[in-house]
């Protein structure tokens, strides 16, 4: 497969070139053609060419999914910007360790999060702030339905001499004061951040070519079935994870049509999948566990999709079977991470798949499976730590060079991934997922790093040691455990008190769900904390 060596925005020059008149975005109703939201991207990028951001320069994307997500964007990539993309849910201690990590100079955020934006202001290098609303791009009457039935989350902002408007911006942007396009294959464009084992999250800078070649082989899973240009794709992940990007943004870099969801709500999504006759459908499979479980799921049409894909976590294979048996429709897997930019391994349109399999390596992508603890290579068709390499793949972890080292390895004079997964390679090439790293732990699709909990917990004067493990749960992945010791002679802290502590500390997504107290932990002769034991003795608990 070749991919052209151009820049992402050159990419969608292309397409609107292609597509000028077809609808790139729908949202809540509202169509944006090819044509408008290049128009839109450069008006909102010539603001920021203005407000003295620069090629080079970093900007935070701190929103939900939206047309004014993909504005920021694609206006960031014209000006040859990087985008960092990050959870509009995240709490200011997130917020500040990224700004302050990725260097970031600019943030555009939801009035909803302005007020976590001013409390980090003055700790980190932010100049700029570009505050929107989630419906401010609506029709005036939409806006006000909303308002009035309580749909529409409302929040405050403040104003100030590095305080812009959204919308101002995108009104009074002058594109002949663009400055001539330029940008290289090779540069990074966007900066994702995912769990770290120190603690704190690692930067995973991507190139232009690295993502397009993501794009090509995730979207040639379906093109011989829908052709570029007549996929309608509903956006069933957030746009800050590579899952969500890899799919939908991915299609506005294909020609399609990607219908944006401002949040999760499963009426919604089944009234645009039946209003729109949706073709293309991603998730993680909480998600479409959630959708066969949902009580009006019948009341609704399902008839037009067409290709179903799931990553971000093992698909439970009584899942895949009763989505086959309810919508006629095989629910195609993929595998990957953050690291090499989404895709190592998919799943064709049409390929019958053996059930758990995650599909067969992508056509860019060599592996190697080894050992965990030697790297040698493991006799063929034997589970294996799953190593990863490609031609554009990621180097380094952004100003990370000890987790660097630990992750991204040079075996046979060639530099490989660590994914920390172990798989194997069944018959005919099909990818089956045997276990994941004891570091990592999987919930509701995120990868959340069990040492930034366990920071987290280490934190409150009452905790002397602590450690996090995922307990399978067939909803979710795996639900967070806490194993915690606390201090001597300490009373009265309860597993209450320390949840409380980890809620005003960590995303949502990574707040533990249960909290069990011991007198000591399991370690190593050299001191190491043997997480696997405690994962060991919880799987027990669900055999008996």
């Amino acid at each position: 497969m070749e991919v052209p060596r151009v820049s992402i925005y050159e990419q969608f020059e292309t397409v609107c070139q292609d597509f000028s008149e077809m609808p790139a975005l729908i949202y809540l109703g509202e169509k944006y053609t090819y044509s408008q939201l290049r128009e839109s991207a450069e008006r909102l990028a010539a603001s920021l060419h203005d407000l003295g951001v620069a090629r080079g320069d970093k900007a935070i994307i701190y929103l939900s999914n939206s047309p004014q997500w993909v504005m920021a964007w694609l206006a960031l990539l014209r000006i040859g910007a990087a985008a960092i993309p990050i959870s509009p849910i995240y709490t200011n201690i997130d917020l500040q360790y990224m700004a302050n990590d990725s260097g970031a100079e600019t943030i555009f955020c939801l009035d909803t999060n302005f007020g976590y934006v001013a409390q980090v202001l003055p700790e980190t290098g932010l100049k700029r702030v570009i505050t929107t609303k989630m419906a401010e791009l609506l029709p005036w009457w939409k806006r006000l339905i909303g308002l009035g039935f309580n749909k529409i989350p409302k929040g405050t902002f403040a104003s100030g001499e590095n305080i812009f408007s959204f919308k101002k911006l995108l009104e009074n942007g002058r594109i002949s004061s663009l400055p001539p396009f330029k940008a290289e294959a090779e540069e990074m464009f966007e900066m994702l951040y995912t769990g770290g084992t120190t603690g704190l999250p690692k930067g995973v800078p991507f190139s232009n070519i690295g993502f397009l070649e993501s794009v090509a082989e995730q979207r040639a899973m379906s093109e011989s079935y829908i052709p570029k240009g007549e996929d309608i794709v509903i956006q069933g992940g957030p746009l800050f994870h590579i899952l969500g990007q890899a799919v939908g943004l991915g299609a506005l870099l294909s020609g399609d049509s990607l219908i944006l969801l401002p949040r999760v709500n499963l009426d919604g999504l089944f009234d645009h999948i039946e209003r729109y006759k949706v073709l293309t459908f991603f998730g993680v499979p909480a998600l479409y566990r959630m959708i066969l479980e949902h009580d009006r799921v019948d009341y609704y049409s399902m008839s037009s999709l067409e290709y179903c894909f799931c990553g971000g976590d093992v698909l439970p294979i009584e899942v895949a079977e009763r989505w086959l048996k309810k919508f006629g429709r095989p629910i195609y897997q993929g595998y990957g991470a953050t690291e090499t930019c989404g895709r190592v391994s998919l799943t064709a349109m049409g390929e019958d798949a053996p059930a758990g399999s995650a599909g067969k390596i992508a056509p860019l992508q060599r592996v190697k499976f080894v050992d965990p603890d030697t790297l040698k290579s493991v006799p063929s068709g034997e589970p294996g730590e799953l190593l990863v390499s490609s031609e554009h793949m990621v180097r380094a972890y952004w100003n990370k060079p000890e987790e660097t080292a630990e992750c991204f390895v040079n075996v046979d004079g060639e530099l490989w991934y660590r994914t920390r997964d172990i798989v194997r390679i069944g018959d005919d090439g099909w990818l089956f997922y045997e276990d994941r790293s004891v570091d990592t732990i999987k919930h509701k699709g995120y990868r959340v790093a069990a040492s930034e909990i366990e920071a987290a917990l280490q934190e409150h004067h009452a905790v002397i040691a602590s450690c996090i493990v995922g307990v399978p749960d067939e909803k979710v992945g795996e639900r967070i455990k806490a194993f915690v010791v606390l201090k001597k002679d300490i009373k009265g802290v309860s597993s209450y008190d320390l949840i409380r502590w980890c809620r005003e500390r960590l995303a949502p997504y990574k707040v533990p769900q249960y909290i069990e107290f011991r007198d000591m932990l399991p370690k190593s002769k050299v001191g190491k904390l043997l997480r696997r034991e405690l994962r060991a003795e919880e799987r027990k608990k669900l055999e008996t």
